[in-house]
């Protein structure tokens, strides 16, 4: 019973129901590895993203990341007043350990 009120409180709980969801969208997974290896600049991410074959465009980008930031998992860090760069916080550099753990565990 005790993992069934784990599984109610991951659903329901304001949080964990903000990560969730925050997780289940396009690229944000994607993202939250761009800021584990430092690569929260749109510059770099995207080298990085087109030396794996991999495509993501600014626009999803910046979305993600201004979520993962309104979820404390990252800070943006103006560059100009126009622009700026993502870097990940504690609690980001946790949850991307975990996602980690996570896919190694599955392999």
């Amino acid at each position: 019973m005790a993992e069934e009120e784990n599984v109610k409180r991951i659903l329901t709980d304001e949080k964990l129901s903000a990560i969730k969801s925050m997780l289940e969208k396009d690229h944000a997974i994607d993202c939250i590895f761009l800021l584990h290896l430092d690569r929260g600049r749109w510059k770099a991410a995207k080298e990085f993203m087109q030396g794996l074959g991999l495509t993501l465009s600014d626009g999803t980008f910046r979305s993600r990341m201004m979520e993962i930031e309104n979820l404390g998992l990252a800070k943006s860090v103006p560059i100009d007043p126009l622009k700026k760069y993502y870097v990940k916080t504690e609690f980001g550099e946790k949850m991307a350990k975990l996602l980690l753990e996570l896919f190694e565990a599955v392999v």
